[in-house]
């Protein structure tokens, strides 16, 4: 299992006013895409989410996001290692994800980019 980076995730109020500050601070345009009702930006090594609250609470309990070379491979790994895996692998607008448990209880999403 390769970890190729993180990414920090971050809940705003409002998607468009936050979305200029990240985009000046990581250099480059975001990425926009909608999941679960949830509108999301990537932008860099930043997550940006906003949406209803119920919604939030739930993405709020995810660390971080970290990107892998192959899920299925992490996926192995981290049973092996004693992770709980809670979903996935699934796909995603991005590729493939899962969410996991570690045995010390921090909850992270591991992403490949995969068809």
């Amino acid at each position: 299992m390769e970890i190729l980076g993180a990414t920090l995730r971050i809940c705003v109020d409002d998607l468009d006013r936050a979305i200029p500050f990240y985009e000046g601070l990581a250099g480059g345009p975001a990425q926009r895409f909608e999941r679960g009702g949830v509108q999301v930006a990537a932008i860099g090594c930043f997550l940006l989410m906003s949406g209803p609250e119920s919604q939030l609470e739930v993405l709020r309990k995810v660390a971080a996001t970290i990107a892998v070379t192959d899920v299925e491979e992490t996926h192995r790994v981290l049973a092996g290692l004693g992770a709980d895996i809670i979903a996935g692998p699934v796909p995603t607008p991005a590729g493939r994800n899962l969410i996991a448990r570690h045995p010390d209880g921090a909850v992270y999403e591991y992403v490949d980019r995969r068809a």
